[in-house]
């Protein structure tokens, strides 16, 4: 079954990485929340999609340059009047529901991964109990190998148009496998039978991200896989839905 991924607690429904989203994603059926983290002045952990606070709330700046009641009391654009959270208060949302974590490191305002970062948050998470359920993901090889240095969880590559254009099918899968990469994803639009084939070919696993029209939920669910993140959760699961009792009548 191709699994779905409430991707930042599904901003087209509920705002940017609030706390309704994440709430309401975990009493969804589907399987996976997806979100972001970046590291406070003080050494708190935040979820929240870019580094800044600038392009998704009424106010500017690193997250990494500002104090935890800083960033904290930033309000999110059409998030209900809310803030963003803690890495430990999406783990208390999450701790009796079934949807599992699928955490993505992504770089500082300055496009350099942040140092030491990787180890806090895994002991975040396995203090919290969610780390042996978690998936990690990134664009950043670096990060990617981090992560492995930590923890035996399953890491995905998210490959972007530019890198899947410049090193091409089998540079892509040279890449991870000369990484130890189990997992690439790509855009939905740049997925195709021939990249999944090959893709499996290598003995990798195959996902999309950035589905959250019909047509692109569509095609994930009927290319067949493994996961896809999208901004409509809520239609994701619907489409899925429809397309079980379609296969089955």
């Amino acid at each position: 079954m191709t699994r779905i991924a409430s991707h930042r607690g599904g901003t087209l429904e509920f705002g940017d990485s609030t706390p309704m989203g994440f709430a309401a994603t975990a009493r969804m059926a589907l399987e996976e929340v997806e979100f972001d983290v970046h590291p406070t002045r003080d050494g708190s952990i935040i979820v929240h999609h870019d580094a800044t606070l600038d392009r998704t709330t009424d106010t500017i700046g690193a997250i990494s340059e500002k104090s935890t009641d800083e960033v904290r009391s930033a309000v999110i654009n059409f998030g209900h009047n809310s803030h963003p959270i803690l890495l430990e208060e999406l783990c208390e949302i999450f701790d009796d529901s079934d949807v599992v974590f699928r955490c993505e490191f992504k770089p500082g305002a300055d496009g350099v991964p942040y140092a030491n970062f990787v180890p806090r948050v895994m002991a975040l998470l396995e203090q919290q109990d969610m780390l042996p359920t978690a998936n990690f993901s990134s664009f950043l090889i670096d990060y990617l190998d981090e992560i492995a240095a930590h923890t035996t969880r399953p890491r995905l590559w998210l490959v972007s148009p530019a890198v899947l254009t410049q090193l091409g099918t089998k540079g892509v899968l040279a890449m991870a496998r000369s990484r130890s990469i189990p997992e690439i994803g790509v855009h939905i639009d740049k997925a195709t039978p021939e990249l999944m084939a090959a893709t499996l070919d290598a003995g990798l696993d195959f996902g999309c991200w950035a589905a959250h029209t019909v047509p692109q939920i569509q095609k994930a669910l009927q290319l067949g896989v493994k996961v896809f993140t999208s901004d409509r959760p809520s239609l994701a699961i619907a489409i899925r839905n429809q397309m079980r009792e379609g296969k089955g009548s």
